[in-house]
């Protein structure tokens, strides 16, 4: 890498990591997720605007090939890994015994139903036009099924925060749905990615060495390396709870898990999934749910909550910075198939939920107010898409109505909330939570991804 080439790698993200955190700030001011507002700070050097005003000095600045893109492209990259390690470090016991029916329920509904829909929807359309470079119809399916049933869980746990609303048994149950639903929807997406990962030229690993292919063998391979991986992680995550308490007293703290021993793990799950042909993305949420595990029932260790604040800071902010900078609502937005799959997506997810919460025997306000809750899509809305794009499962057309429907969705249900309180249908048990200042804005960032 040349000076100019450092120069211009360094300048690009130095531009987004300000925007990021000037917009993620004005959007947290006005009580909306900041990661739309990171999302927005990207956009805004993206081709939609910068693109239109200055062409060559967007191409300059965040050139598509070259040492200075390889440079973004890993600070992306290693955002997306600690986004989902911290994800994973996020999803704590949050179960309650009295809530395990309706949990059951609305989660096996409330994914299993818009799941299937999505499924059938590609039955019944054709989605061929909608593919990306890798040419893959079955992880084109398989992505499209988890757009639909996905939900978020930093998100609306965000929202409940800000709302006062998080003590709540409402609360409750809606992240503890979500923990469900974000655990096996990211089993699929595994397999998804790995299939089409197999289909490279440049594939390496376990599956090149086996001879494993893109088809039904690579379907199975796939999907049983990832439970079989997520299943190691947990019982490591046991395994390292159970010796860091032995010959403790009952209720003592666990001995913290130094940063180096944390981030070093997260990047050698990732490069283990690489050679089994998972997404590396995957390595680093299992790690996280291990290391959740082991915390669980403990406060997080300071060592923890500084990988939380360095990532929150800088790799997160700047990796959805770059997904707004993909963004191109001049060239690749299409309003009819974004107005079609929002309403389609919208009404499955939140009639399942609802569905399932009047089977549990929920009220039918208090179902409403579930299903407009789990209708947010996200940061891992915005990961699925993401994901899929850079792995060209899906073109830049869908990619865009992607994000957007994680948007809209998360909007919608902040609002929504809000008015439930209002007409007396939610009781706060926290006060207002204030608006984030200098220093924990941008920490707050994971939480509302």
């Amino acid at each position: 890498m040349t000076d100019l080439d450092l120069f211009r790698s360094l300048a690009g993200i130095v531009t987004l990591l300000l925007a990021a955190h000037l917009t993620g700030r004005l959007f947290a001011r006005f009580r909306q997720p900041p990661v739309i507002g990171e999302i927005t700070g990207g956009l805004l050097f993206g081709p939609s605007l910068f693109g239109l005003l200055a062409p060559h000095a967007q191409e300059w600045l965040f050139p598509k090939t070259g040492p200075a893109a390889s440079g973004l492209s890993l600070v992306y990259q290693l955002g997306t890994l600690l986004l989902m390690f911290l994800a994973g470090v996020q999803m704590r016991s949050v179960f309650s015994r009295r809530d395990s029916r309706t949990v059951g329920i609305v989660a096996v509904v409330g994914m299993g139903v818009p799941f299937a829909l999505g499924l059938a929807l590609v039955s019944v359309v054709d989605v061929s036009g909608l593919e990306g470079t890798a040419g893959n119809r079955t992880a084109l399916i398989l992505i499209l099924a988890c757009a639909v049933a996905v939900t978020s869980i930093p998100v609306i746990s965000r929202i409940m925060i800000d709302l006062g609303i998080i003590g709540t048994a409402f609360a409750r149950v809606v992240l503890s749905v979500a923990v469900l639903e974000d655990i096996a929807l990211n089993v699929v997406i595994a397999i998804a990615l790995g299939i089409v990962h197999d289909g490279k030229h440049d594939a390496f690993g376990a599956g090149e060495l086996l001879g494993i292919g893109s088809g039904g063998a690579g379907v199975v391979y796939h999907a049983l390396v990832s439970v079989a991986f997520l299943g190691l992680a947990a019982a490591g995550g046991v395994a390292w709870r159970r010796l860091g308490t032995r010959g403790r007293a009952p209720g003592a703290a666990l001995r913290p898990t130094p940063v180096a021993v944390q981030l070093a793990l997260v990047l050698a799950a990732a490069a283990v999934c690489l050679f089994l042909g998972v997404t590396p993305m995957y390595g680093a949420f299992a790690v996280g749910l291990a290391t959740g595990w082991r915390g669980a029932g403990t406060t997080r260790d300071q060592d923890t909550q500084a990988v939380h604040v360095f990532a929150a800071n800088f790799f997160i902010p700047v990796y959805f910075a770059v997904v707004g900078l993909k963004l191109d609502l001049v060239h690749s937005f299409d309003p009819v198939l974004t107005l079609l799959f929002l309403v389609f997506a919208c009404a499955v997810k939140a009639g399942s939920v609802y569905a399932g919460a009047r089977w549990a025997r929920c009220t039918p306000v208090k179902s409403l107010n579930l299903a407009v809750a789990m209708n947010a899509r996200g940061g891992p809305g915005i990961v699925l898409a993401t994901l899929s794009y850079d792995a060209g499962i899906i073109d830049a057309t869908l990619f865009t109505t992607l994000v957007l429907l994680a948007v809209l969705t998360s909007l919608m249900a902040g609002g929504w909330l809000e008015r439930a309180i209002a007409r007396g249908q939610l009781e706060r048990t926290e006060p207002l939570r204030p608006v984030p200042d200098d220093r924990t804005a941008a920490a707050a960032t994971v939480e509302a991804a």
